[in-house]
């Protein structure tokens, strides 16, 4: 899979369009653990499907060491000996939770770069099996988000609150990391996925207040 070197802001459009994918499922197989589930996707998880986040934990996710954290993994369920599928996918090969998906699946075939406090987009080429020609889509109609300024400022916030949490633990002593690892994911886990979000309220109020 090569990256496009080219990065885009939300309101460009871009050539990701599949015509609604005519029934390919193929970005919902073999993922493997790279779907890794932020606080916002419990949250909306949690107000579409009414699920507690314990729910969602245990038969939903997984947990996974992602880049030295511990952090919830979108489960994997085995098809055969060979293939392995999300869970969310249906027999008609759709997603069964497409309204409330995760935010990586909704980028797809997007990645995501963050420099200087900024997030913009780059495109996976030939990421997508889809064939056809594509068509331009705007990315913030794509992603399919309300409040998109609020949403990529949480993401970033979110970027940078991790990735600080991870140099802090790489300066620790080396027989120190390990541990280190495990009480941040665990604080982490318990604050920012585990603590059920009031979902008759707005998710970033929430969610800053327990960033800060």
């Amino acid at each position: 899979m090569s990256v496009n070197n080219q990065f885009y802001a939300s309101y460009k459009n871009v050539k990701i369009g599949c015509h609604d994918c005519k029934g390919c499922s193929a970005c919902c197989r073999d993922m493997g653990d790279s779907i890794i589930m932020d606080p916002f996707d419990f949250y909306r998880i949690e107000t579409g499907l009414s699920y507690s986040p314990a729910d969602i934990l245990g038969q939903y996710a997984e947990l996974k060491i992602h880049e030295g954290l511990i952090l919830p993994n979108l489960k994997m369920v085995k098809v055969d000996d060979h293939v392995e599928q999300c869970r969310f996918l249906n027999e008609e090969g759709r997603c069964s939770i497409h309204i409330y998906r995760p935010g990586l699946c909704r980028l797809f075939p997007l990645g995501r770069n963050y420099e200087d406090g900024i997030m913009t987009y780059f495109i996976l080429e030939d990421a997508c099996h889809a064939k056809g020609e594509r068509t331009k889509v705007k990315i913030s109609e794509w992603i399919d988000i309300e409040d998109m300024e609020r949403y990529e400022r949480f993401l970033t916030d979110w970027h940078y609150y991790l990735k600080d949490v991870r140099t802090k633990i790489t300066a620790l002593p080396q027989d120190e990391w390990e541990s280190g690892m495990k009480t941040a994911s665990m604080n982490i886990l318990q604050t920012f996925y585990l603590l059920p979000y009031d979902t008759k309220k707005n998710f970033y109020g929430q969610f800053y207040e327990r960033l800060l």
